[in-house]
């Protein structure tokens, strides 16, 4: 249970009292209050004063007055509050008692918002020709935060990853593996996806200047790739199953999972693109070009703007044309061509299922949805709104929403680092250009960091133990810098920053829990849950227990905006009321056993909360720090 039993009972009563004084029904908000404004507040008389033609003030004490018949339970006092709004002040004791109990539940921690609906998150999709850089680990750790996050709201949730096995980013590599000599064998200790982004890509690329008949040679390759029959094309499949294979060990690593993998190529190869142009056709939604700089292309008009080209007059797709049957393919509004064999099983004992064209003896599966969520980063935003326009046409009550964040960018120090001079201006990440942050890099200095730092503080500590916790710090670190942002705010990434410990970070948060756990250990006791709660009547522990009891009301908020940053801000939060009540309660220098375990209690009770808070966000804790 949380806070929201408090709104719920005053919400109740308030529906009760404005039908017994004829005032209609109004879309008034509840909320918890500011301090010094009691523990919820409401504007309900702001809305009825013009039904009522009086001042906002009077309406409220009117209703706080019949208010009054219902005080006694959860509510002690109602206020009209000058300004107009109506203040009330809860039974501290009884709402404890709800709220630290409540943690103890198996329902801790979710809410029913989706009622079991499907929903489908896709997320990750970096092109399989090179690792992933810090850029991408935005993509992904939104993808499975939203993911996480709607699971605890009781939507049925399949995460999907869209593999682009078949674009020009693949036909680059190919260029360099068949016609520049490449070794497919990279130095010893680094990785494959590493090797073919850092060096055969981005060498490659660089030859088209000098050397243009190259990109005629990419284009006759990408031919091959899509059309899926020649030595090429099977080669292609061959490298790409490399590079993905160790791209998902950083997403692995990460801690993030995945319920499909999906293949351009088989999309491609599937007819369901043939499908879906007819229809299009049919709609008049495309048109073919006759003459200008699209002739022989097929075309979506737009009003204001390019048209955009589905196909090119050489008769190639473009991946937005890809990307329309996969959206139809999402949504089920097409028959499911494919059949599905096991890919692996993942760090979380998650079974990961990929799509095939190939005989498969396994059953169907089933990954599409009526409600369909695709992370893309908001430059790809007017194509991704070219796709739900055309795909709304066929879908009806459907819904099909691309999620968009800003760009992760470079400081000018960091590209520095890398023998880049911007010139003192942040920079954009590039992988043709090979200015970025390898993710697993970024995570090896954290971890390295992280050991460094603790073995100053513990040098006692075993090797085990510290490659443990600099495990979790720094997948935390990553986790939290990508997530604590507005999705509609650009991060600038600084190597050196990233690396700092202190502040506004993972580790603050997680370092609460590991001291909550540490007195807990100390008192080598188990708290008792029938506790006498009207003993914690301190500021500092009331304020725990208000944001302890606030958690469900953010698990709302996250999911019904799919917004992350709600959920990384309320551990936080939560994390900065625990040290205020660390800093100012001494629990174990009690000698009242009645207090000292309602203490204890509220202790767990924030272990539960914040454990429960920091797995939406795929933070694991040390156990020690």
């Amino acid at each position: 249970m949380s806070i929201q039993v408090l709104l719920d009972e005053i919400n109740g009563n308030l529906t009760k009292i404005t039908a017994k004084l004829g005032i209609p029904q109004t879309n008034y908000t509840l909320e918890p209050a500011k301090e010094g404004y009691g523990d919820v507040t409401c504007n309900i008389a702001f809305l009825a004063a013009k039904h009522l033609k009086k001042k906002p003030y009077d309406v409220a004490k009117d209703l706080a007055e019949h208010y009054a018949a219902f005080v006694g339970r959860l509510v002690l006092r109602v206020e009209a509050h000058s300004s107009g709004y109506l203040n009330f002040f809860a039974n501290n004791s009884l709402l404890s008692s709800i709220i630290l109990k409540g943690t103890q539940e198996p329902i801790f921690g979710k809410v029913d918002l989706g009622k079991g609906a499907k929903i489908v998150v896709e997320h990750t999709s970096v092109n399989p020709n090179k690792a992933l850089h810090i850029g991408h680990v935005r993509n992904v750790v939104i993808g499975d935060t939203v993911a996480r996050i709607l699971k605890s709201a009781n939507y049925d949730v399949s995460v999907l990853n869209y593999v682009d096995d078949s674009g020009l980013q693949v036909a680059d590599i190919l260029v360099g593996f068949t016609r520049l000599g490449f070794s497919q064998m990279p130095d010893s200790g680094q990785k494959f996806d590493q090797y073919c982004g850092d060096v055969v890509y981005v060498k490659t690329t660089e030859r088209y200047t000098s050397e243009p008949e190259l990109q005629d040679i990419r284009n006759k390759i990408l031919k091959e790739i899509e059309d899926g029959h020649s030595e090429i094309a099977k080669f292609a499949k061959t490298i790409t199953a490399r590079v993905l294979a160790e791209q998902l060990k950083t997403c692995w690593r990460l801690g993030v999972s995945y319920d499909c993998l999906n293949f351009e190529s088989e999309i491609v190869r599937s007819q369901l693109w043939s499908e879906i142009f007819e229809k299009l056709k049919e709609l008049g939604k495309i048109k073919f070009e006759q003459e200008g700089k699209n002739a022989g292309c097929w075309v979506i008009p737009a009003e204001g703007e390019d048209d955009k080209v589905l196909v090119r007059s050489n008769g190639t797709a473009t991946y937005i044309a890809k990307d329309i049957p996969y959206a139809a393919w999402k949504l089920g509004l097409v028959d499911d061509p494919f059949n599905y064999k096991k890919y692996a099983v993942q760090h979380d004992g998650r079974l990961l299922w990929q799509t095939t064209l190939e005989p498969s003896d396994l059953p169907k599966q089933n990954f599409s949805a009526d409600n369909v969520i695709t992370v893309i980063d908001s430059r790809q935003a007017r194509l991704q709104n070219i796709i739900t326009k055309l795909v709304a046409d066929f879908s009806g009550s459907k819904s099909y929403l691309h999620l968009g964040y800003e760009s992760v960018t470079l400081s000018s120090d960091t590209a520095k680092v890398l023998g880049i001079d911007t010139g003192g201006k942040n920079a954009q990440m590039s992988g043709r250009k090979g200015l970025y942050v390898n993710a697993d890099s970024v995570l090896d200095m954290l971890e390295q960091k992280t050991i460094e730092e603790t073995k100053k503080r513990n040098p006692d500590f075993t090797a085990e133990i510290l490659a443990e916790i600099a495990e979790k710090i720094a997948v935390g670190t990553i986790r939290y810098e990508m997530i604590k942002q507005d999705l509609d705010k650009i991060i600038t990434f600084d190597l050196t920053k990233s690396l700092s410990l202190e502040g506004d970070t993972a580790s603050y948060i997680q370092y609460s829990y590991v001291r909550a756990t540490r007195i807990l250990e100390k008192a080598a006791t188990v708290p008792n849950f029938e506790a006498s709660y009207d003993l914690l009547a301190s500021e500092y522990e009331l304020s725990l227990i208000r944001a302890i009891g606030k958690f469900s009301l953010n698990i709302r908020d996250a999911a019904n905006n799919l917004s992350p940053k709600v959920i990384a801000r309320y551990c936080y939060s939560l994390a900065v009321e625990f040290n205020a009540f660390y800093e100012h309660v001494r629990v174990l220098d009690s000698d009242d056993g009645a207090l000292l375990n309602a203490r204890l209690c509220l202790l767990a009770a924030f272990k539960s909360c914040l454990q429960k808070a920091l797995d939406l966000l795929g933070i694991s804790v040390p156990q020690r720090m």
